[in-house]
Protein backbone atom coordinates (compact mmCIF):
# COMPACT_ATOMS: atom_id res chain seq x y z
CA UNK A 1 0.00 0.00 0.00
CA UNK A 2 1.36 3.24 -1.08
CA UNK A 3 1.23 6.28 1.10
CA UNK A 4 1.58 10.01 -0.62
CA UNK A 5 2.11 12.56 1.84
CA UNK A 6 1.86 16.11 0.55
CA UNK A 7 1.90 19.44 2.41
CA UNK A 8 -0.77 22.67 0.65
CA UNK A 9 1.00 25.87 1.98
CA UNK A 10 3.51 24.39 3.95
CA UNK A 11 6.34 21.81 4.35
CA UNK A 12 6.41 18.53 5.38
CA UNK A 13 9.64 17.26 7.32
CA UNK A 14 11.07 13.84 6.88
CA UNK A 15 10.31 13.24 10.52
CA UNK A 16 6.57 13.78 10.43
CA UNK A 17 6.27 11.70 7.57
CA UNK A 18 7.81 8.40 9.21
CA UNK A 19 5.43 9.53 11.63
CA UNK A 20 2.51 9.06 9.32
CA UNK A 21 3.49 5.96 7.38
CA UNK A 22 4.21 4.71 10.99
CA UNK A 23 0.22 5.52 12.38
CA UNK A 24 -1.26 4.63 8.51
CA UNK A 25 -0.23 1.01 9.10
CA UNK A 26 -3.19 0.13 10.64
CA UNK A 27 -5.37 1.16 7.87
CA UNK A 28 -4.26 -2.06 5.88
CA UNK A 29 -5.89 -3.94 8.78
CA UNK A 30 -9.39 -2.81 7.78
CA UNK A 31 -8.59 -2.17 3.96
CA UNK A 32 -6.22 -4.67 3.05
CA UNK A 33 -7.28 -4.16 -0.69
CA UNK A 34 -6.36 -0.37 -0.43
CA UNK A 35 -3.45 0.66 -3.01
CA UNK A 36 -2.98 4.00 -2.51
CA UNK A 37 -3.61 6.67 0.85
CA UNK A 38 -3.20 10.65 -0.37
CA UNK A 39 -1.99 12.55 2.88
CA UNK A 40 -2.70 16.62 2.25
CA UNK A 41 -1.28 18.54 5.18
CA UNK A 42 -1.92 22.50 5.52
CA UNK A 43 -1.84 25.45 7.18
CA UNK A 44 -3.81 27.71 8.29
CA UNK A 45 -1.69 31.34 8.47
CA UNK A 46 -5.10 33.25 10.49
CA UNK A 47 -3.71 33.96 13.82
CA UNK A 48 -7.37 34.16 14.90
CA UNK A 49 -7.66 30.29 13.88
CA UNK A 50 -4.64 29.19 15.60
CA UNK A 51 -6.49 26.60 17.58
CA UNK A 52 -7.07 25.21 13.90
CA UNK A 53 -4.24 26.36 12.09
CA UNK A 54 -3.19 22.28 10.99
CA UNK A 55 -5.45 20.15 8.66
CA UNK A 56 -4.98 16.58 7.62
CA UNK A 57 -6.78 14.98 5.03
CA UNK A 58 -6.98 11.47 4.72
CA UNK A 59 -8.09 9.53 1.43
CA UNK A 60 -8.21 5.40 0.88
CA UNK A 61 -8.27 5.03 -2.76
CA UNK A 62 -9.38 1.38 -3.15
CA UNK A 63 -11.38 -0.69 -5.83
CA UNK A 64 -14.57 0.15 -3.97
CA UNK A 65 -16.32 3.68 -2.80
CA UNK A 66 -13.32 6.55 -1.68
CA UNK A 67 -13.24 7.23 1.71
CA UNK A 68 -12.34 10.28 3.82
CA UNK A 69 -11.91 11.70 6.85
CA UNK A 70 -9.76 15.09 7.85
CA UNK A 71 -9.88 16.87 10.83
CA UNK A 72 -8.46 20.40 12.35
CA UNK A 73 -5.93 20.82 15.26
CA UNK A 74 -3.37 23.08 16.88
CA UNK A 75 -0.35 20.26 15.78
CA UNK A 76 -0.36 18.54 12.99
CA UNK A 77 0.53 15.41 15.40
CA UNK A 78 -3.17 15.88 16.89
CA UNK A 79 -4.83 16.26 13.52
CA UNK A 80 -3.55 13.26 12.31
CA UNK A 81 -4.59 11.84 15.09
CA UNK A 82 -8.18 12.67 14.99
CA UNK A 83 -8.58 12.16 11.23
CA UNK A 84 -7.22 8.31 11.58
CA UNK A 85 -9.33 8.25 14.27
CA UNK A 86 -12.50 9.26 12.11
CA UNK A 87 -10.85 6.95 9.19
CA UNK A 88 -10.94 3.59 11.05
CA UNK A 89 -14.44 4.37 12.22
CA UNK A 90 -15.38 4.42 8.36
CA UNK A 91 -13.08 1.63 7.52
CA UNK A 92 -14.58 -0.19 9.95
CA UNK A 93 -18.66 0.36 8.70
CA UNK A 94 -17.32 -0.48 5.53
CA UNK A 95 -15.91 -3.86 6.58
CA UNK A 96 -19.18 -4.43 8.47
CA UNK A 97 -21.41 -3.63 5.36
CA UNK A 98 -19.42 -6.00 2.85
CA UNK A 99 -19.98 -8.52 5.91
CA UNK A 100 -23.58 -8.24 6.21
CA UNK A 101 -23.61 -8.28 2.10
CA UNK A 102 -22.07 -11.40 1.67
CA UNK A 103 -24.30 -13.51 4.62
CA UNK A 104 -27.56 -11.53 3.10
CA UNK A 105 -28.74 -13.90 -0.48
CA UNK A 106 -31.63 -11.80 -1.70
CA UNK A 107 -33.87 -13.97 -4.42
CA UNK A 108 -33.42 -12.51 -7.18
CA UNK A 109 -36.53 -12.19 -9.70
CA UNK A 110 -36.27 -14.23 -12.78
CA UNK A 111 -34.94 -12.42 -15.93
CA UNK A 112 -35.45 -14.05 -19.23
CA UNK A 113 -33.38 -10.77 -21.49
CA UNK A 114 -30.07 -12.33 -22.30
CA UNK A 115 -27.16 -10.94 -19.89
CA UNK A 116 -25.51 -7.98 -20.61
CA UNK A 117 -21.89 -7.71 -20.21
CA UNK A 118 -20.51 -6.29 -16.63
CA UNK A 119 -19.29 -3.22 -17.09
CA UNK A 120 -15.62 -2.66 -16.62
CA UNK A 121 -14.80 -1.64 -13.04
CA UNK A 122 -13.81 2.16 -12.83
CA UNK A 123 -10.06 3.06 -12.67
CA UNK A 124 -9.62 4.62 -8.86
CA UNK A 125 -10.28 8.35 -9.10
CA UNK A 126 -7.75 10.83 -7.84
CA UNK A 127 -9.73 12.98 -5.49
CA UNK A 128 -7.06 16.25 -6.24
CA UNK A 129 -7.37 16.07 -9.60
CA UNK A 130 -9.17 18.98 -10.63
CA UNK A 131 -9.17 21.81 -12.73
CA UNK A 132 -8.75 25.81 -12.19
CA UNK A 133 -10.00 28.39 -14.18
CA UNK A 134 -10.80 31.87 -13.74
CA UNK A 135 -14.13 33.79 -14.60
CA UNK A 136 -13.91 35.87 -17.54
CA UNK A 137 -11.72 38.93 -16.46
CA UNK A 138 -12.56 38.59 -12.70
CA UNK A 139 -11.09 37.19 -10.30
CA UNK A 140 -12.97 34.54 -9.94
CA UNK A 141 -11.14 31.19 -9.55
CA UNK A 142 -13.67 28.24 -10.48
CA UNK A 143 -11.99 24.45 -9.53
CA UNK A 144 -13.83 21.89 -11.02
CA UNK A 145 -13.65 18.08 -10.70
CA UNK A 146 -14.31 15.14 -12.81
CA UNK A 147 -15.63 11.38 -10.89
CA UNK A 148 -16.45 8.40 -12.60
CA UNK A 149 -19.76 7.44 -11.80
CA UNK A 150 -21.52 4.22 -11.48
CA UNK A 151 -25.66 4.07 -10.71
CA UNK A 152 -26.65 3.04 -7.13
CA UNK A 153 -29.35 3.04 -5.08
CA UNK A 154 -30.56 6.42 -2.96
CA UNK A 155 -29.53 4.29 0.31
CA UNK A 156 -25.88 3.59 -1.02
CA UNK A 157 -25.65 7.04 -2.07
CA UNK A 158 -26.03 7.79 1.56
CA UNK A 159 -23.83 5.46 2.78
CA UNK A 160 -20.91 6.67 0.48
CA UNK A 161 -21.69 9.91 1.71
CA UNK A 162 -20.67 9.65 5.44
CA UNK A 163 -17.80 7.51 4.36
CA UNK A 164 -16.25 10.70 2.51
CA UNK A 165 -17.85 12.74 5.01
CA UNK A 166 -19.42 15.67 3.29
CA UNK A 167 -22.85 16.88 3.40
CA UNK A 168 -23.94 15.81 -0.18
CA UNK A 169 -23.32 13.80 -2.70
CA UNK A 170 -23.42 13.82 -5.74
CA UNK A 171 -24.97 10.29 -8.11
CA UNK A 172 -27.19 8.52 -10.89
CA UNK A 173 -29.88 6.85 -9.27
CA UNK A 174 -30.34 3.26 -10.41
CA UNK A 175 -34.03 3.71 -10.63
CA UNK A 176 -35.03 6.25 -12.39
CA UNK A 177 -30.79 7.07 -14.08
CA UNK A 178 -31.47 10.54 -12.92
CA UNK A 179 -28.77 12.47 -11.43
CA UNK A 180 -29.49 13.64 -8.30
CA UNK A 181 -28.10 14.90 -4.90
CA UNK A 182 -28.40 13.58 -1.38
CA UNK A 183 -27.80 16.39 1.50
CA UNK A 184 -28.02 16.29 5.50
CA UNK A 185 -31.15 17.63 7.07
CA UNK A 186 -30.87 18.50 10.48
CA UNK A 187 -30.67 15.85 13.06
CA UNK A 188 -30.34 12.48 11.05
CA UNK A 189 -32.88 13.41 8.51
CA UNK A 190 -31.94 13.10 4.67
CA UNK A 191 -32.81 15.07 1.31
CA UNK A 192 -32.58 14.13 -2.20
CA UNK A 193 -32.84 16.36 -5.07
CA UNK A 194 -33.42 14.89 -8.49
CA UNK A 195 -32.76 16.63 -12.24
CA UNK A 196 -35.30 15.90 -14.85
CA UNK A 197 -32.80 15.47 -17.71
CA UNK A 198 -35.26 15.45 -20.31
CA UNK A 199 -34.76 17.68 -23.40
CA UNK A 200 -37.40 18.74 -25.62
CA UNK A 201 -37.09 19.42 -29.07
CA UNK A 202 -37.47 23.50 -29.98
CA UNK A 203 -41.32 23.50 -31.95
CA UNK A 204 -40.26 24.75 -35.53
CA UNK A 205 -40.89 28.38 -36.68
CA UNK A 206 -43.05 28.66 -39.55
CA UNK A 207 -42.21 31.36 -42.34
CA UNK A 208 -45.11 32.45 -44.30
CA UNK A 209 -44.96 32.43 -47.95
Amino acid sequence: MEIVVAGRHTEVLPKYRAHVEQKLAKVEQLAPRAQRIDVVVSHETNPRQAGSSERVELTVVDRGPVIRAEACADDRYAALDLALGKLLERLRRTRDRRKDHRNHTPIAPVDVRPPEPEPAAPAPVDPDAAVETTLGDSPVVIREKVHQAQPMTVDDALYEMELVGHDFFLFIDAETAQPSVAYRRRGWSYGVIKLDAAVTAAPLATVAG
